[in-house]
């Protein structure tokens, strides 16, 4: 029987991607194989607004894509919300880059912003069942980590951990925007 679990890092409140990252320099640093992807999270070309991922390639047993178009336009600070159809083309891109992940030998997938790809409607929540009835039928062959701002009773009742990220207070609240090296 496998001893691989399913993690959930869900709410309202800042720290789920930096939470995902944590588990998974732990366990790449244990010598461990891990996959991250990572949904509408994408950047235009030589210009990746998040950080983190400089890091990534000195980081050989990592696989990481990120999947969707850029939503953070820096030249005027202004995100688009509004989803067009190419958003929802990146968001299946990356369900089967995941279904795929699964087969790979990765010790550790880590899907990042999964569930909130479902709360903005790019990924309908039976789809992200399925991938974890893929999940299930090939033995659990890894620790599997989902994030996003909002959990399922469905997909609740299937997982082996939740961990809830709670607002209690903000900064962003007082007007205070994102900052490099802090929120990406």
């Amino acid at each position: 029987m496998s001893t691989n679990q399913v993690q959930v890092y869900t709410g309202d409140g800042k720290g789920k991607t930096t939470a995902a990252l944590g588990l998974l320099l732990r366990f790449v640093g244990s010598g461990g194989k891990a996959c991250f992807i990572q949904f509408d999270k994408g950047a235009a070309e030589g210009s990746d607004f998040y950080n983190e991922r400089k890091v990534f390639p000195l980081l050989p047993s990592l696989t990481h894509v990120a999947t969707g178009l850029p939503r953070f336009n820096p030249e005027n600070n202004t995100f688009r919300f509004k989803n067009i159809p190419a958003d929802f083309s990146e968001a299946q891109r990356g369900l089967e880059l995941a279904h795929h992940a699964l087969g790979q030998g990765y010790g550790l997938v880590v899907l990042d912003e999964i569930l909130s790809a479902v709360l903005t409607g790019l990924l309908q929540a039976e789809e992200v069942l399925k991938l974890l009835d893929n999940y299930e039928q090939l033995g659990r062959p890894c620790e599997l980590l989902f994030t996003g701002h909002q959990i399922w009773p469905e997909l609740e009742a299937r997982v082996d951990l939740i961990t809830v990220m709670t607002k209690r207070k903000h900064y962003f609240d007082q007007s205070v925007k994102a900052r490099k090296g802090i929120e990406f």
